[in-house]
């Protein structure tokens, strides 16, 4: 009864519209026809009703990676094939180039492609072809790093292996050139190559001669005297393998005497320049240990064995006179100039050849050098200072005349020709062509522009002092005037007006600073006489 209410009172309630219900389709999917579906075609293949990013994903990480090895591949072969082919091109250099055999007759004539540096036995130039590649390489890594530096910052390095020495030294903690180091490594093992070559038969037999007497170069300028122990020991190996005949003993035998004054053996020292000088002469050298070298009455007519006596002799009187045997000394070095005066000199050097000139200069520049010796003989002697003077004033115009015709410059500086001692030019003025560009004479050309610099230097400062202590009025005027060539030729070139200068190449610290310390005390005197 109740729900026959409730369903009554709910109808009135409810609105008089309706939604029409939405009418429901039938679909029917299936064809009207029962044939089978066609099969697909075999070239293509049903796609998966979703796409697996996971799997893109995967293989665009693996394309990328396998993309970048392979770049990654051919770029570091391209960097290798490059650098093998610059490290080989810079060898092959080398070998065809910087080692090539002398072909400047002028050279030949005046013997300068003599004196150069040997680094195989052979006279065709370039390497030992026994030697192998290693052994080849390593010869000319020691050029490499000797002429062109080893690429770094770092110029010295703590301790060497180049030592064994005669008493079988091991290293020692000592500031060493790092140049010199690893030239003498690269060489240690070029000869440990050649001694092997050497059991087969196929080494040249001058080859081993020649890295020796490299490596002793090389040792001997690093100073310690382990060092010089060690080069002496190279040296005797060099001379016994030359038997003790012709000029290039004399020179190795010059070498011998220079390095055992260095190292304290006097009596070896003056033994060993007695051979050379005997040598040199074109006599047995067979001296005795305890013969005095005797200075022969003529030259020989080898320019470089002339070369070789010259340079002997020059030992010879800084030996007496660094010992204190002024008699000797004084004797040696007045027989010394005597007998370097017969030897011919061309009237003009501009028109001598260049071989011809490099030699007559060579021989001038070591005759100032004996003069400067015997002017100090001579003053220790108690002599008159002039004469001391005059030596000096010959040893410095010599070696002026040396350095103004390698670098080809005038007398006279254009911004002083009125001065009685004209400026001298920059100390940084380079060699001519004619011998920079030479194989065999730009580095002898070079070694004695810097010692005729040198000379010329320690000449005028000598001057300076002796002029200084005179008794005349201008005395200190004219001392100051040899200063101040003293510091043109040390290096003073590049000094601005009125600022302290710098020592230039070749000029060690020690004497540009007694050079300038005189030229300073010398201004000072003379600016009081002129405020007076």
């Amino acid at each position: 009864m109740m729900l026959s209410r409730a369903r009554r009172r709910l109808a009135a309630t409810l609105p008089r519209y309706a939604f029409p219900r939405p009418s429901v389709v039938a679909r029917r999917y299936a064809t009207n026809d029962n044939k089978p579906p066609a099969p697909l075609p075999d070239d293509v293949r049903p796609t998966p009703y979703l796409n697996d990013s996971f799997a893109s994903h995967t293989m665009f990480t693996v394309d990328f990676f396998r993309r970048f090895l392979k770049y990654t591949a051919v770029g570091l072969l391209a960097v290798t094939v490059t650098s093998w082919t610059a490290f080989e091109g810079a060898h092959l250099w080398v070998e065809n180039v910087a080692l090539a055999a002398e072909t400047d007759e002028d050279a030949k004539r005046w013997e300068w492609d003599l004196e150069a540096d040997k680094w195989s036995g052979s006279p065709n130039g370039g390497t030992d072809p026994a030697l192998g590649f290693s052994g080849r390489h390593a010869v000319r890594s020691a050029w490499m790093v000797l002429y062109w530096g080893t690429g770094s910052a770092t110029n010295a390095i703590v301790a060497s292996k180049a030592y064994t020495g005669r008493h079988g030294e091991g290293p020692t903690l000592a500031p060493i050139d790092a140049t010199l180091e690893y030239a003498q490594e690269f060489l240690r093992i070029a000869l440990e190559v050649a001694e092997q070559a050497k059991t087969k038969g196929r080494l040249h037999p001058m080859t081993i001669t020649a890295l020796l007497a490299r490596r002793a170069d090389v040792v001997s300028r690093m100073g310690t005297r382990n060092a010089l122990d060690e080069a002496r020991s190279e040296y005797e190996r060099v001379w016994s393998n030359l038997s003790g005949q012709g000029v290039q003993a004399a020179r190795i035998a010059l070498k011998l005497g220079d390095l055992n004054r260095r190292l304290g053996d006097t009596e070896d020292a003056l033994a060993w320049w007695a051979r050379s000088i005997q040598l040199a002469a074109g006599k047995p050298g067979v001296a005795a240990p305890n013969t005095t070298p005797a200075i022969p009455e003529t030259v020989p007519s080898s320019p470089l064995a002339q070369r070789t006596l010259v340079s002997a002799l020059v030992s010879l009187s800084a030996f007496y006179a660094t010992t204190g045997q002024l008699r000797q000394a004084q004797a040696a070095e007045e027989s010394a100039l005597n007998l370097l005066r017969s030897i011919p000199s061309p009237q003009s050097f501009d028109e001598a050849s260049p071989g011809q000139a490099l030699h007559s200069l060579y021989i001038l520049h070591r005759s100032s050098i004996l003069s400067i010796h015997l002017a100090e003989v001579l003053y220790a002697l108690r002599t008159k200072p002039a004469t001391s003077v005059d030596w000096l004033t010959r040893a410095a115009e010599s070696s002026e005349r040396v350095a103004l015709a390698l670098t080809g410059l005038p007398p006279t500086h254009p911004d002083a020709p009125g001065s009685e001692i004209p400026h001298p030019p920059a100390s940084e003025t380079p060699l001519t062509e004619n011998y920079a560009k030479s194989k065999s004479m730009s580095g002898p050309a070079k070694n004695l522009l810097r010692d005729a610099r040198r000379t010329a230097a320690e000449a005028w400062n000598l001057i300076g002092v002796l002029t200084e202590g005179g008794k005349s009025a201008d005395a200190p005027a004219k001392a100051l005037e040899c200063y101040e060539r003293a510091l043109g030729w040390a290096g003073v070139g590049r000094d601005k007006a009125g600022g302290i200068g710098q020592p230039g190449e070749g000029t060690l610290e020690s004497d540009w600073q007694t050079f300038w310390a005189n030229y300073v005390r010398a201004r000072e005197v003379v600016r009081n006489q002129e405020q007076k």
